[in-house]
């Protein structure tokens, strides 16, 4: 039996699978991840991208900000790819019953996952600092090079995504540490679990069927009941219909 036949197997007995993904997740769709060669982290900038990313650069540095911000963070284009789907599919089946990511685009809901914990926040929310109003990841975009201001009070904007410095929201956090601890089968998914606090959630899990599916090595994998060290569209494309 290959290791993706018994991860198969684990998906068709389990009703009470937890998803815990990363970047590797949307990088299939398109979406840049960080570490990777070719990701945001070897790109050329004035700045890295840690350091544009932080809540410090992003008041002292608004309008710079924005610039890399709607340049590589804002993927509006992007599509869910097939492990989006299959998710959606066999959460809609009674099988998943959450999914826990660190990516901030959406596509996990594009694609119908309802039960979705965002543990960076989203693209797609944004509010105004001064007034509160919300706004779309297209009222963003809309605003060119500049600074995006509220069309009521004129307050500024600032995306609803957890930046470097700044605390994640206790209610997700709370939440993807229920499911976690009460998950049959916890799948890790596309993340190099390098990022603090969200790379410690795994310690919670308390079953004996951790999958882990990355193309890289990561600090977990010997801590893995089923290590796959493959892509997930590779892998995920041979669920069937649930």
């Amino acid at each position: 039996m290959t290791n993706i036949e018994k991860f198969l197997d684990m998906v068709q007995k389990s009703d009470n699978i937890v998803f815990f993904g990363g970047a590797g997740v949307s990088t299939e769709s398109g979406i840049p991840d960080f570490r990777s060669v070719d990701g945001l982290y070897n790109q050329k900038y004035d700045y890295p991208p840690e350091t544009i990313l932080s809540h410090t650069f992003y008041m002292r540095h608004t309008e710079e900000f924005y610039r890399f911000y709607r340049d590589k963070m804002l993927c509006l284009d992007a599509k869910p790819n097939v492990t989006h789907q299959k998710l959606a599919e066999l959460e809609a089946a009674g099988k998943v019953k959450a999914v826990i990511t660190q990516n901030i685009d959406g596509l996990h809901q594009m694609a119908g996952s309802k039960r979705v914990l965002e543990l960076h926040g989203s693209v797609h929310r944004n509010y105004c600092q001064k007034c509160g109003k919300g706004f779309d990841a297209e009222y963003i975009l809309n605003f060119g090079t500049k600074i995006p201001l509220c069309d009521e009070c004129g307050g500024k904007i600032k995306p609803d995504v957890v930046l470097y410095e700044e605390g994640l929201n206790q209610q997700t956090l709370e939440d993807a540490v229920f499911y976690i601890s009460h998950a049959d089968v916890l799948i890790i998914g596309g993340t190099s679990l390098a990022v603090y606090p969200a790379a410690g959630l795994i310690d919670y899990y308390r079953g004996d069927k951790l999958v882990l599916i990355n193309k890289s090595t990561t600090p977990m994998d010997g801590r893995a009941d089923l290590l796959i060290q493959a892509g997930l569209g590779e892998v995920f494309s041979q669920i069937p219909q649930a």
